[in-house]
């Protein structure tokens, strides 16, 4: 067995990472700590990434696994305490501060045929004038015969933090309309596009047309019947009991940046989150850690 490769590499303005182990490849970008993407050898990926994907700097990459961190989506549609927190009033960017910022690469280590790299961040660096709170992030990541992803928010801070974060997982699929996720029947959820009315999942969730929904109560293992590709992939969570599962299909994939017409077809996400009733609450010097790991094996 040969010794996993880490590369150093540019794609246009970002710096980013290729991991390279027998049987894997993972690239992360340092901007956001953002995943881009992940395939097992002799599979399709299973971290999808757009074909029109822009690599600038200050600008989110359409697809792989977004960090949304300290409030989730629209911030006017986050817990008040959430929204207290943003001392700048209501109007905000989407899917909160950290995107679009540079982490900290902490280290890279190898452990036999593992790589684990650990990225942070300081709220305070840059200082955002409209969320003037001290917290750390680390995310870190972990590539062996599956993917792991942590996201530890630490309160350096003295006082309360109420804080929303969701793991924006953008998965590859044969076919959405022949994909079913499992895990979720009887769980309670939002459905945002039906002014947010709460209503109760029944069996699993088959796709026919737009889906934004949140789920509350989530269990620790859900999963992704993949039918085109013939595979199952599971998502196996801590530190989470809410999730996001979202596909814009036809009329929103028109109107989506970096993102072709017909990419719905291919891609389903599923976001492990701490959102609405999950809300993640620190007190000062506490810290959290979130987890997903991602693996696939065949139906």
């Amino acid at each position: 067995m040969s010794s996993p490769q880490v590369e150093r590499i540019e794609l246009d303005e970002l710096t980013c990472w290729r991991v390279r182990t027998d049987s894997a490849e993972l690239q992360v970008a340092q901007q956001g700590a953002q995943v881009l993407g992940y395939q097992r050898d002799g599979e399709p990926p299973l971290i999808w990434l757009s074909d029109q994907a822009a690599y600038q700097k200050g600008k989110a990459v359409r697809g792989g696994v977004p960090v949304c961190w300290p409030w989730f989506g629209d911030l006017r549609r986050n817990p008040a305490p959430v929204q207290a927190m943003h001392e700048g009033g209501p109007i905000a960017p989407a899917h909160g501060l950290v995107r679009e910022l540079d982490w900290e690469l902490l280290n890279i280590d190898t452990d036999g045929a593992a790589v684990h790299l650990a990225f942070v961040l300081d709220s305070r660096n840059p200082p955002h004038a409209d969320w003037p709170h001290a917290a750390r992030l680390r995310l870190d990541i972990r590539l062996d015969d599956a993917l792991q992803l942590s996201l530890t928010s630490h309160n350096i801070g003295d006082t309360p933090l109420a804080i929303s974060q969701a793991l924006h997982s953008y998965f590859a699929v044969g076919d959405i309309r022949e994909v079913e996720v499992e895990g979720l029947d009887g769980c309670r959820y939002i459905e945002t596009l039906d002014d947010w009315q709460q209503r109760q999942q029944q069996g699993t969730i088959t796709f026919s047309g737009e889906t934004d929904r949140i789920y509350l109560g989530t269990p620790p293992r859900m999963s992704i019947l993949d039918r085109a590709w013939k595979r199952r992939i599971q998502l196996d969570v801590e530190g989470s009991s809410s999730a996001v599962v979202w596909n814009p299909w036809i009329d929103k994939a028109r109107r989506l940046s970096q993102f072709a017409e017909d990419a719905w077809t291919g891609m389903l996400c599923i976001e492990t989150a701490r959102v609405m009733d999950d809300v993640l609450r620190l007190g000062a010097g506490e810290e959290q850690r979130m987890t997903v790991r991602i693996a696939s094996a065949p139906l």
